[in-house]
């Protein structure tokens, strides 16, 4: 199974990773901002997680990791 982790504070909330997701489970949070105001990207259902890694290529700061 795969795993996606999210650096909080290098995400800048672009969006562009919840875009690319095929399984669309990647979303913006809106609860809790990190040091430079913004609301960042989580995982939504890591069960569903195909391992595709199409979010961490589309984020342009690095923030996605993802291991299978």
């Amino acid at each position: 199974m795969a795993k996606i982790t999210v650096n909080f504070e290098k995400c800048k909330g672009c969006a562009l990773c919840t875009t690319a997701c095929p399984k669309k489970i990647v979303e913006i949070q809106k609860e809790k901002r990190n040091r430079k105001g913004y609301f960042t990207a989580f995982c939504t259902d890591e069960g569903s997680c195909i391992g595709c890694a199409m979010c961490a290529m589309m984020c342009p700061d690095c923030a996605i990791i993802v291991e299978k």
